[in-house]
Protein backbone atom coordinates (compact mmCIF):
# COMPACT_ATOMS: atom_id res chain seq x y z
CA UNK A 1 0.00 0.00 0.00
CA UNK A 2 3.05 2.38 0.58
CA UNK A 3 4.21 1.43 -2.63
CA UNK A 4 1.39 1.74 -4.49
CA UNK A 5 0.62 5.79 -2.36
CA UNK A 6 4.33 7.17 -3.41
CA UNK A 7 4.05 5.78 -6.65
CA UNK A 8 0.76 7.97 -7.39
CA UNK A 9 2.11 10.73 -5.10
CA UNK A 10 5.50 10.95 -7.65
CA UNK A 11 3.17 10.87 -10.63
CA UNK A 12 1.22 13.94 -9.32
CA UNK A 13 4.81 15.88 -8.80
CA UNK A 14 5.92 14.65 -12.00
CA UNK A 15 2.72 16.08 -13.82
CA UNK A 16 2.46 19.32 -11.57
CA UNK A 17 6.07 19.95 -12.78
CA UNK A 18 5.10 20.07 -16.64
CA UNK A 19 2.81 23.09 -15.71
CA UNK A 20 3.72 26.61 -16.50
CA UNK A 21 4.53 28.37 -14.17
CA UNK A 22 2.26 31.32 -15.57
CA UNK A 23 -0.79 29.18 -15.19
CA UNK A 24 -2.84 29.25 -12.26
CA UNK A 25 -4.21 25.63 -12.11
CA UNK A 26 -5.71 22.80 -9.91
CA UNK A 27 -4.77 19.10 -11.14
CA UNK A 28 -7.87 16.58 -11.38
CA UNK A 29 -4.95 13.72 -12.06
CA UNK A 30 -7.86 11.03 -12.05
CA UNK A 31 -8.98 12.38 -15.25
CA UNK A 32 -5.70 13.90 -16.52
CA UNK A 33 -7.66 17.46 -16.53
CA UNK A 34 -6.42 20.62 -15.08
CA UNK A 35 -8.65 23.62 -14.13
CA UNK A 36 -7.31 27.08 -15.17
CA UNK A 37 -8.59 29.91 -12.67
CA UNK A 38 -6.25 32.38 -13.21
CA UNK A 39 -8.35 35.73 -14.31
CA UNK A 40 -11.61 33.79 -13.60
CA UNK A 41 -11.00 31.76 -16.86
CA UNK A 42 -12.88 28.86 -14.93
CA UNK A 43 -12.23 26.08 -17.66
CA UNK A 44 -11.18 22.81 -17.35
CA UNK A 45 -8.66 21.28 -19.76
CA UNK A 46 -6.33 18.29 -20.99
CA UNK A 47 -3.22 18.39 -18.47
CA UNK A 48 0.08 18.94 -19.71
CA UNK A 49 1.60 15.65 -20.94
CA UNK A 50 -1.87 13.55 -21.51
CA UNK A 51 -1.62 11.58 -24.69
CA UNK A 52 -4.87 11.13 -26.69
CA UNK A 53 -5.56 8.64 -29.07
CA UNK A 54 -6.10 11.27 -31.84
CA UNK A 55 -6.89 14.55 -31.85
CA UNK A 56 -10.54 16.14 -31.68
CA UNK A 57 -12.43 16.78 -34.44
CA UNK A 58 -11.93 19.52 -36.14
CA UNK A 59 -9.19 20.21 -35.26
CA UNK A 60 -6.75 22.87 -37.29
CA UNK A 61 -2.84 21.88 -38.26
CA UNK A 62 -0.84 25.15 -37.52
CA UNK A 63 2.99 25.06 -38.53
CA UNK A 64 4.38 22.96 -41.09
CA UNK A 65 7.03 19.87 -41.41
CA UNK A 66 8.46 18.68 -37.92
CA UNK A 67 7.10 21.70 -36.05
CA UNK A 68 3.36 21.29 -36.51
CA UNK A 69 1.11 21.07 -34.21
CA UNK A 70 -2.55 20.32 -33.58
CA UNK A 71 -4.80 22.85 -32.19
CA UNK A 72 -8.36 22.54 -31.22
CA UNK A 73 -10.59 23.98 -28.34
CA UNK A 74 -7.34 26.36 -26.90
CA UNK A 75 -5.61 23.05 -26.49
CA UNK A 76 -2.02 21.98 -28.12
CA UNK A 77 -1.53 18.62 -29.67
CA UNK A 78 1.96 17.21 -30.98
CA UNK A 79 2.30 13.50 -32.43
CA UNK A 80 3.56 11.23 -29.55
CA UNK A 81 4.42 7.86 -31.63
CA UNK A 82 1.00 6.84 -32.78
CA UNK A 83 -0.88 9.24 -30.34
CA UNK A 84 -1.46 12.78 -29.66
CA UNK A 85 0.24 14.59 -26.62
CA UNK A 86 -0.87 18.02 -25.14
CA UNK A 87 1.82 20.47 -25.23
CA UNK A 88 2.93 24.60 -24.83
CA UNK A 89 2.87 26.19 -27.74
CA UNK A 90 6.06 27.82 -28.55
CA UNK A 91 6.14 31.37 -28.64
CA UNK A 92 5.78 32.76 -32.32
CA UNK A 93 3.05 30.09 -33.32
CA UNK A 94 0.48 31.96 -35.37
CA UNK A 95 -3.15 30.86 -35.12
CA UNK A 96 -6.41 32.16 -37.46
CA UNK A 97 -8.84 32.19 -34.48
CA UNK A 98 -8.94 32.06 -31.14
CA UNK A 99 -9.79 29.52 -28.90
CA UNK A 100 -14.08 29.44 -28.18
CA UNK A 101 -13.20 30.65 -24.91
CA UNK A 102 -10.53 33.32 -22.91
CA UNK A 103 -9.79 36.20 -21.42
CA UNK A 104 -9.56 39.52 -22.64
CA UNK A 105 -6.71 41.58 -21.06
CA UNK A 106 -5.22 45.48 -21.23
CA UNK A 107 -1.45 45.09 -20.50
CA UNK A 108 0.68 48.63 -21.14
CA UNK A 109 -2.42 49.71 -22.98
CA UNK A 110 -1.93 46.33 -25.71
CA UNK A 111 -5.06 43.65 -25.53
CA UNK A 112 -3.97 40.49 -25.04
CA UNK A 113 -6.15 37.08 -24.95
CA UNK A 114 -5.73 34.49 -22.49
CA UNK A 115 -6.59 30.54 -22.13
CA UNK A 116 -5.00 27.71 -20.95
CA UNK A 117 -2.13 28.74 -19.63
CA UNK A 118 -1.00 30.85 -23.13
CA UNK A 119 -1.34 34.79 -23.98
CA UNK A 120 -2.37 35.65 -27.64
CA UNK A 121 -1.26 39.20 -29.30
CA UNK A 122 -3.50 39.92 -32.23
CA UNK A 123 -1.37 40.13 -35.79
CA UNK A 124 -2.40 40.60 -39.47
CA UNK A 125 -2.77 36.91 -39.66
CA UNK A 126 -4.31 36.26 -36.86
CA UNK A 127 -2.84 35.70 -32.87
CA UNK A 128 0.22 34.71 -31.95
CA UNK A 129 1.60 33.00 -28.92
CA UNK A 130 3.24 34.94 -26.99
CA UNK A 131 5.94 34.79 -23.73
CA UNK A 132 3.56 35.74 -20.74
CA UNK A 133 4.21 39.81 -20.13
CA UNK A 134 6.00 40.89 -17.23
CA UNK A 135 2.82 42.82 -16.30
CA UNK A 136 0.82 39.97 -16.49
CA UNK A 137 -0.06 39.66 -12.23
CA UNK A 138 -1.46 43.09 -12.78
CA UNK A 139 -3.47 42.65 -15.95
CA UNK A 140 -6.82 44.38 -15.96
CA UNK A 141 -9.38 42.10 -17.21
CA UNK A 142 -11.97 43.39 -19.77
CA UNK A 143 -15.42 42.73 -19.78
CA UNK A 144 -16.72 40.34 -22.46
CA UNK A 145 -18.30 41.74 -25.63
CA UNK A 146 -22.23 41.65 -25.92
CA UNK A 147 -22.88 38.73 -28.63
CA UNK A 148 -23.39 39.65 -31.95
CA UNK A 149 -27.24 39.91 -32.86
CA UNK A 150 -28.44 36.63 -34.07
CA UNK A 151 -27.95 36.70 -37.91
CA UNK A 152 -31.50 36.67 -40.25
CA UNK A 153 -32.03 34.33 -42.11
CA UNK A 154 -30.81 34.59 -45.41
CA UNK A 155 -33.47 34.53 -49.05
CA UNK A 156 -32.46 31.78 -51.08
CA UNK A 157 -33.09 32.21 -54.99
CA UNK A 158 -33.40 28.84 -56.52
CA UNK A 159 -31.30 29.56 -60.28
CA UNK A 160 -32.02 26.46 -61.58
CA UNK A 161 -35.87 25.92 -60.82
CA UNK A 162 -35.28 23.41 -57.78
CA UNK A 163 -38.37 22.54 -56.42
CA UNK A 164 -39.02 23.89 -52.55
CA UNK A 165 -38.17 20.10 -51.12
CA UNK A 166 -35.31 20.05 -53.37
CA UNK A 167 -34.32 23.24 -51.24
CA UNK A 168 -34.52 21.79 -48.35
CA UNK A 169 -33.05 18.82 -48.61
CA UNK A 170 -29.86 21.21 -50.41
CA UNK A 171 -29.98 23.38 -47.28
CA UNK A 172 -30.45 20.41 -44.68
CA UNK A 173 -27.12 18.91 -46.21
CA UNK A 174 -25.27 22.49 -46.77
CA UNK A 175 -25.58 22.64 -42.69
CA UNK A 176 -24.63 19.34 -42.24
CA UNK A 177 -21.24 19.85 -44.08
CA UNK A 178 -20.00 23.32 -42.71
CA UNK A 179 -20.18 21.64 -39.36
CA UNK A 180 -17.47 19.49 -40.30
CA UNK A 181 -15.22 22.85 -41.79
CA UNK A 182 -12.64 23.68 -39.16
CA UNK A 183 -13.87 26.22 -36.54
CA UNK A 184 -16.91 26.22 -37.94
CA UNK A 185 -18.90 25.06 -34.42
CA UNK A 186 -16.67 27.86 -32.31
CA UNK A 187 -17.41 30.37 -35.34
CA UNK A 188 -20.34 31.64 -36.65
CA UNK A 189 -19.25 33.57 -39.23
CA UNK A 190 -17.45 30.31 -40.78
CA UNK A 191 -20.48 28.43 -40.38
CA UNK A 192 -22.22 30.74 -42.31
CA UNK A 193 -19.68 31.51 -45.09
CA UNK A 194 -19.70 27.80 -45.62
CA UNK A 195 -23.50 27.30 -45.85
CA UNK A 196 -23.72 30.32 -48.15
CA UNK A 197 -20.36 28.03 -50.45
CA UNK A 198 -21.95 24.92 -50.12
CA UNK A 199 -25.65 26.48 -51.58
CA UNK A 200 -24.06 28.47 -54.02
CA UNK A 201 -21.89 25.23 -55.65
CA UNK A 202 -25.47 23.80 -55.72
CA UNK A 203 -27.07 26.51 -57.81
CA UNK A 204 -28.98 29.01 -55.13
CA UNK A 205 -28.28 32.34 -54.87
CA UNK A 206 -28.29 33.50 -51.12
CA UNK A 207 -29.28 37.09 -50.19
Amino acid sequence: MKTLFHTTAAALLALCATLPAHADVRVRANIGMVFDNRYHHDHYYPAPGYVAPRVPHGAIVVGAGPGRYWFHGGVWYRPYGGSYRVVQPSVGIVIPLLPPSYVTLTLGGLPYYYANGVYYRPVPEGYVVTAPPPEAATAQVMPAPPPPPPKADPVIYPRNGQSPEQLETDRRDCNRWATTQPNAQADSSVFNRAVDACMDGRGYTMK
